[in-house]
């Protein structure tokens, strides 16, 4: 299967995201409009100290509550996603790692948006001086590994990449030769 661009013209341009409007031939000939979100990619780290996991609080605009999430961060242009997680880790954490190894990488919505994300697994933490985002208001906390499942399924993590983070990074914990 495959889509042609037969036309484009960008309809919002911002500071994370841009927004075009793509038509398209499709494979049998017929024409269709696409909305596309272009994001430069993001990273999103599962960091493990003594069994535990550290995550951020923070409030989300467009959720318009606060949510516990693994830190994560957008890339910068032609950044490298693994430098990525360890600046936004020790951004968001005051923490940096010993290792950090790239265990996952999905596209967020490829129904309308070019996002990808790459997950991280970051071990041997090492407290470090970080500072934050100006725009950004984080509180680190500690989640047991042994309350993630719960967590996910009562709603304290409601974050679809943390919960995607975290469910995946759990097989990664029980086996860390996998």
């Amino acid at each position: 299967m495959f889509e042609t661009q037969t036309e484009t013209r960008r309809i919002y341009e911002g500071r994370i995201i841009s927004v075009r409007v793509d038509n398209v031939r499709l494979e049998d000939g017929r024409e269709a409009v696409r909305e596309v979100v272009e994001h430069p990619g993001a990273v999103a780290v599962v960091p493990v100290l003594d069994g535990r996991i550290v995550m951020v609080r923070q409030f989300r605009y467009p959720a318009g509550r606060e949510m516990l999430e693994i830190p994560a961060g957008t890339l910068k242009a032609g950044e490298d996603p693994q430098e990525c997680a360890k600046r936004e880790l020790i951004e968001e954490t005051g923490y940096r790692a010993a290792e950090m190894r790239k265990f996952f990488h999905a596209w967020l919505a490829p129904g309308y948006s070019e996002e990808q994300m790459h997950f991280f697994l970051a071990t041997g933490l090492i407290p470090c001086q970080g500072e934050q985002d100006e725009d950004e208001h984080v509180e680190v906390e500690m989640l047991e590994v042994s309350d993630v499942l719960t967590a996910v399924q009562d709603g304290r993590i409601s974050d679809a990449k943390t919960a995607a983070g975290l469910l995946l990074a759990l097989e990664f914990l029980k086996d860390p030769a996998a």
